[in-house]
Parts: C-alpha cells; sequence; structure tokens
C-alpha cells in the first residue's frame, strides 16, 4: 500500500520493463530502431505501450484515431490491440518519419488496419466529420504538436461516440508545466488543456504520471 506513486529509480523501472507487460517481439524491434534516430525522444515508452494496447483490448476498440504517428510505434501497438476488422486511422504531417515504421506494420500483419493520412491534422480531422464520422470513434490518441493540442481534443470529443475514451500524451511536458519561468508556447497550451481537462463536465478524466504524463477523458 502506498499513499503515492513511486519514484521509479533504474532498478525498479528495469524491473517493471521486465514484468510489466508483454511488448511484442516486432513493437520491441520498432522501438529500438527508433531508439537510434536523434528525434527519439518523441516515442511513447514500453510501458505506455503496454497499457494502450490493454485499454484498447478493454474497450473493444474497432474505430481509432491517432494525431501524431512519428515512426509507428504506438500505432503498431494499437492495431495489434484491435480486432482484424479495425481501423486506425493515423494523422502525422511526415513521410519521412512514418515511412520506418510501414515496413513493421506490414510485418506484423496489421498493415490494412491503418490508414494513413499525412497532412494537417486538423484538417484531417474535420473531414471524418464532415463525413458522418462524428459520435462513432472509439478511441482517440494525441501526441502531436502542443500548440494545437486544444484544437485535436475538440475534434476528438466530436468524433467520440459516448464512452469512448482520448488519451493525451506529455501532459507533464516533463515538468515544465509547474515551472512558472517556462512560457514557451507548447508548455502554455498544455498548461492550459490540462486545466481545461480538469473541468471539463462533457468528460471523467485522470491525469497519470506514466510517461511524460497521460491523460484519460471518457467522453460522458
Amino acid at each position: 500500500m502506498s499513499s503515492r506513486t513511486l519514484t521509479l529509480d533504474d532498478p525498479l523501472y528495469a524491473y517493471v520493463l521486465d514484468h510489466g507487460g508483454r511488448e511484442p517481439e516486432i513493437a520491441r524491434r520498432l522501438r529500438e530502431r527508433t531508439a537510434s534516430m536523434p528525434e527519439s525522444g518523441m516515442q511513447i515508452s514500453p510501458e505506455q505501450g503496454n497499457f494502450m494496447a490493454l485499454l484498447v483490448e478493454l474497450l473493444g476498440v474497432r474505430l481509432a484515431v491517432e494525431v501524431g504517428t512519428f515512426t509507428g510505434y504506438s500505432a503498431l501497438r494499437t492495431a495489434l490491440a484491435m480486432p482484424p476488422e479495425g481501423r486506425l486511422i493515423c494523422c502525422d504531417i511526415s513521410e519521412t518519419y512514418t515511412g520506418v515504421g510501414r515496413p513493421f506494420w506490414e510485418e506484423a500483419g496489421v498493415a490494412d488496419r491503418i490508414e494513413l493520412q499525412i497532412g494537417p491534422a486538423t484538417e484531417t480531422l474535420d473531414t471524418l466529420i464532415a463525413e458522418g464520422a462524428a459520435g462513432t470513434v472509439d478511441f482517440v490518441f494525441i501526441d502531436a504538436d502542443k500548440s494545437n493540442y486544444d484544437a485535436y481534443y475538440e475534434r476528438a470529443l466530436t468524433l467520440l461516440r459516448p464512452g469512448g475514451l482520448i488519451a493525451v500524451d506529455n501532459v507533464l511536458w516533463s515538468g515544465a508545466v509547474i515551472n512558472p519561468d517556462d512560457t514557451s508556447a507548447d508548455t502554455e497550451a498544455i498548461r492550459a488543456l490540462n486545466s481545461k481537462i480538469h473541468g471539463d463536465e462533457r468528460v471523467t478524466m485522470a491525469l497519470l504520471p506514466i510517461g511524460d504524463g497521460l491523460t484519460l477523458a471518457r467522453k460522458r
């Protein structure tokens, strides 16, 4: 029993990685491939991948949207947790980054579940709404440019069915959210969204200290 979240030193974190979930071998290889890139800090952690995959299974997700795909690790974890008829719409602006993940999606046998849309995410989300997808999506993962987080959140709420779930990444922003000297646009955007979701009666929510902070918001 503990009255607060534990601080994980390196040995304890290693134990979490060894015992905290079953990362598929194909996902591990994509994660390790990404780790060799200068931008590897944009990758979600394996324990977060395990957690999100479990959420997808628990929700019985058939239709999901990802805003910000990077090299495709989170998309791979989501798609593997979905049934064969599942559909994951990925929004990203980089052919280069997403191109890293495509061969792994193919090898894992889930490429047919993933629909990659290259372009501004707000435009892709608006198109989905215009085409009648509002109220049909089970799960949305937001992990893209922070200045547009509020825009993504509002569109995600429109797309979600009642009982659907939004997961917002980087909500602790390496501690910058509590640094009064950090007034950068990204930090201010995250602070604003954290406060907004906390008071948003359209959802039930919890902010979890996993990875760089993950907020879950369930649409009422």
